[in-house]
């Protein structure tokens, strides 16, 4: 197989930490700048599966690098620079312990909790008679708490409130962000034929106590789309929509009797798979960017990776 990014342990100047999420490494420098690395682990159901996909680094890193880009008008971003096709460097923010999902199709997880009879989906009330995949009359957010380890939960927007995960104004300036960029999102992606049906954004605080929208966006890991052309037909003969997302890796999981519950065994990923896998990402960044995907040749990953960072830290 190609050669894959599937870890670092880099010592760079100034480093304070590291922090290791499940596809991310993130290196505090500092206390100023956040060097994110998108490694080729992939992960579903909260769980990080053994084996590397090449090149989901590089399109993670650079849909999110677009679309923080293209979204700098509605609100602050972490981003300063990409020195590297699996890289971002930006500010340093304190990360607020929320995912931000936002939903404007009835799918996924959603419809999971739907089709067990729940009608309040995070506290928000959600209509008898709804389809799988239909869509909402307006969007809706449906939090989840960030945990380090093991899965995220769901929580309301009350909960958290009085959790004191988020001061309240600083939860609505971050509710206000998270409508306005998932518009922007959605009239970017029927641009190029799609529908953006859900997504989650995370916030930080920055030390000049701003807000700042942080890690990735609109990627494939963080996102799903339908394909526009075919969608209304798709529904009204109650069929399946075609996906542009890694939804594809969660079912083929579900089939192999993997939903990362306690005792199940992630199934056998074989070479053929691992590659369908990485061409799905591939055609993930080509439909949602509308450009050509250049495939990063790399003998040595994490040297090249390791290079770039540190040719960017001198210039500080």
């Amino acid at each position: 197989m190609t050669n894959v990014l599937l870890k670092t342990n880099f010592e760079f100047p100034g480093q304070k930490s590291l922090y290791k999420g499940k596809v991310r490494d993130v290196y505090n420098i500092d206390g100023q700048y956040m060097v994110m690395v998108a490694s080729d682990r992939i992960s579903a159901f909260d769980v990080v599966l053994p084996r590397g996909i090449p090149y989901k680094g590089q399109v993670l890193n650079q849909i999110a690098s677009k679309f923080l880009d293209a979204t700098a008008d509605i609100c602050p971003n972490w981003k300063i620079t990409s020195p590297d096709p699996n890289v971002t460097i930006g500010r340093f923010c304190s990360i607020y312990p929320v995912e931000m999902i936002i939903r404007g199709y009835l799918t996924g997880s959603s419809w999971r909790t739907y089709q067990s009879g729940a009608r309040l989906i995070c506290g928000v009330p959600v209509p008898d008679g709804m389809k799988e995949h239909q869509r909402f009359q307006v969007p809706i957010i449906t939090p989840t708490t960030k945990a380090a380890e093991g899965h995220d939960e769901d929580i309301t927007e009350a909960e958290l409130l009085a959790q004191g995960l988020v001061p309240a104004e600083e939860y609505a300036l971050i509710k206000k962000y998270t409508f306005a960029l998932f518009q922007r999102g959605t009239e970017m992606a029927a641009e190029k034929g799609l529908i953006l049906v859900d997504t989650k954004y995370e916030f930080g605080k920055g030390p000049d106590g701003k807000i700042y929208l942080c890690d990735e966006i609109h990627t494939p890991d963080s996102s799903r789309y339908f394909y526009l052309e075919g969608y209304e037909e798709r529904q009204a003969a109650g069929q399946q929509q075609r996906q542009l997302s890694k939804e594809f890796v969660r079912e083929w999981l579900m089939a192999n009797g993997f939903m990362g519950k306690e005792g199940q065994q992630v199934p056998e990923m074989s070479d053929a798979w691992i590659s369908e896998i990485s061409d799905r990402y591939i055609e993930l960044y080509e439909g949602i960017t509308g450009e050509k995907f250049n495939r990063t040749q790399s003998d040595d990953i994490l040297t090249r990776v390791e290079n770039n960072i540190l040719g960017w830290l001198k210039t500080i």
